[in-house]
């Protein structure tokens, strides 16, 4: 009798033991719904334990996990828009390509792809993973630029007005760092939803005029692009910048602290982080000449930098002359016929990876293919020279500063577009709901 019951308790154990091993365990799940795409649970977990790291490396201050999880869905929202726009229009960024960008981010930091790769998984990142983030970024770069550049107009007169103006002023050689809070309002608000907005901003503004840290206010109240960086935007000329930044800050000085201001958009808070100087008396120019093999369809991108590394060899052995290779190959509208030639400018206005290979050539000397946005390239840096800054260069530089403030200003107007265009439902985890 004593042995049956012992048998019985066994299979109950027995069974006990199964039913807890089979119990279903939840691994994942979709927390936001964006459009025919979700962002996973893990990614918005992910993304915080990074915000916080950063937080903390940083020294920052952080709000509450809701604020910070809000703001988190938020920017993963708009990170996945823009990938489901650049896939939509075939963006991609292939092997070729990240492996370019690698070996120049590892370059610029005096170390090896394999020691670079070292130093990334001793931080507890896979370096398939860094890959994988980094091509992300690549992506949403040249999708905001594809986008957005052809939403830009500069006219003439705005360059020759600005032109004037910085003459005018002492601006040109001061860079302002600014902090930005921005309290929305609704479309279409009723009056007590703009004075709630209102009563908010006023609230904040008396917060930090007590002395409460800017960043992790604005990590938990701003509404602004801004927002998980702390508010903070990196430096800016005042004729680059966002108007409504531009038209406070003239006269501002370093802990300022401007707002609220009332905008479309919603009431703004603005604090001058910092500001620096500008060393423009002297400019550096290059002159160069390149060769540019674009990727399609029927040439596909390894086939691409074989035929650059092909005229190269041609070329350093005298086999074919660079010029005539430029003319009969050159997909460069602009410089192809003339052999390739770019004349004589300031390097900083060319795309970043271009400017890197430029940098890292001396006079003479032929660089190794490499990938930019535009293409395949090889280039050859002829001279360098320094200059004094003419008309001409304060032309372009008014257009690149113009262009540089519409940009920010068209790339929020961008998101917001597709924004509100989106099908977005935010799926609370159970706990939570009722």
């Amino acid at each position: 009798m004593k042995h049956s019951k012992k048998m019985i308790f066994a299979l109950l154990a027995l069974a006990i033991s199964h039913t807890s091993v089979a119990a279903p365990v939840q691994l994942d799940r979709v927390s936001v719904q964006i459009n025919d795409g979700i962002v996973l649970e893990s990614e918005i977990k992910n993304m915080i334990v990074t915000v916080k790291a950063n937080a903390q490396a940083a020294n920052q201050t952080l709000p509450s996990e809701s604020a910070l999880r809000t703001q988190v869905i938020e920017r993963l929202i708009l990170t996945h828009l823009q990938m489901q726009m650049a896939e939509r229009i075939g963006l991609q960024i292939g092997d070729l390509q990240l492996d370019q960008t690698i070996q120049t981010i590892a370059k610029e930091q005096n170390m090896t792809v394999a020691q670079m790769q070292q130093t990334i998984e001793s931080e507890g990142t896979s370096f398939s993973q860094y890959r994988e983030q980094l091509r992300q970024e690549i992506t949403l770069g040249e999708i905001q630029r594809i986008q957005v550049q052809r939403r830009i107009q500069v006219s003439p007169q705005e360059i020759s007005g600005l032109v004037k103006l910085i003459e005018e002023q002492g601006l040109k050689d001061v860079e302002f760092q600014i902090g930005h809070i921005l309290i929305e309002i609704p479309s279409n608000p009723s009056s007590e939803q703009l004075e709630n907005s209102s009563r908010r901003a006023d609230i904040v503004l008396k917060r930090l005029n007590d002395g409460d840290d800017f960043r992790s206010t604005a990590i938990a109240a701003s509404s602004g692009p801004k927002a998980l960086e702390g508010g903070i935007w990196d430096f800016m000329n005042i004729n680059e910048m966002p108007t409504l930044f531009a038209e406070v800050v003239n006269g501002a000085k370093k802990g300022d602290i401007i707002g609220p201001i009332k905008s479309g958009s919603g009431f703004h808070i603005i604090k001058v982080v910092e500001t620096r100087g500008l060393q423009t008396q002297e400019v550096s120019e290059v002159k160069s000449r390149h060769i540019l093999l674009k990727p399609s369809p029927i040439l596909s991108e390894e086939r691409a930098k074989a035929m650059l590394e092909s005229f190269l060899t041609q070329v350093r052995s005298g086999e074919a002359d660079f010029a005539k290779l430029a003319k009969q190959y050159s997909e460069d509208p602009g410089s192809g016929a003339k052999g390739g030639e770019l004349g004589w400018a300031d390097p900083s206005i060319y795309v970043p990876e271009f400017t890197q290979a430029l940098a890292n050539l001396n006079e003479g000397q032929y660089s190794e293919p490499f990938r930019t946005s535009h293409g395949w390239h090889i280039v050859q840096l002829e001279s360098r020279r320094k200059t004094d800054a003419t008309d001409q260069l304060n032309s372009n530089r008014a257009h690149q500063l113009i262009f540089r403030r519409k940009f920010n200003e068209e790339l929020q107007n961008w998101l917001d577009e597709m924004r509100s265009e989106a099908y977005i439902e935010i799926i609370e985890p159970e706990t939570q709901r009722g």
